[in-house]
């Protein structure tokens, strides 16, 4: 079992960046397949991001060419690079992970038995 905690949210303006943290413990991500997903007030929980154990990418339509998902194993810390942010990103962030080494693309929540608290991310118009 790993445990994952999140930081690096906040309020923001249109156009502005944010790098969110998704901090791991109990085990190591360098087998772990490991994704974002974001919920907005109202609305079902949405895939944003996912990195597999073979560091390939995947990203939402919607995120993609403006977030980007990295790794650092040493630190056994995952981000994701918020840039040219919209209000229509503002949602609680949540890192997710699992140790089956899936291969992309890996969308479902249900792929991801492992999940954070969650990060608020607001951007203002």
């Amino acid at each position: 079992q790993v445990q994952l905690v999140e930081s690096g949210g906040g309020l923001v303006q249109a156009g502005d960046s944010l790098r969110l943290s998704c901090a791991a413990s109990g085990r190591t991500f360098s087998t772990y397949t490991m994704a974002w997903f974001r919920q907005a007030p109202g609305k079902e929980r949405e895939f944003v991001a996912a990195l597999s154990w073979t560091r390939n990418t995947d990203y939402a339509e919607s995120v993609k060419g403006r977030f980007t998902i990295s790794i650092n194993n040493a630190q056994n810390t995952l981000y994701l690079q918020l840039n040219s942010l919209k209000p229509e990103d503002t949602a609680v962030y949540y890192c997710a992970a699992t140790s089956t080494s899936l291969a992309l693309p890996a969308r479902s929540l249900s792929h991801y038995p492992n999940w954070g608290q969650g990060t608020q991310v607001t951007v203002s118009s």
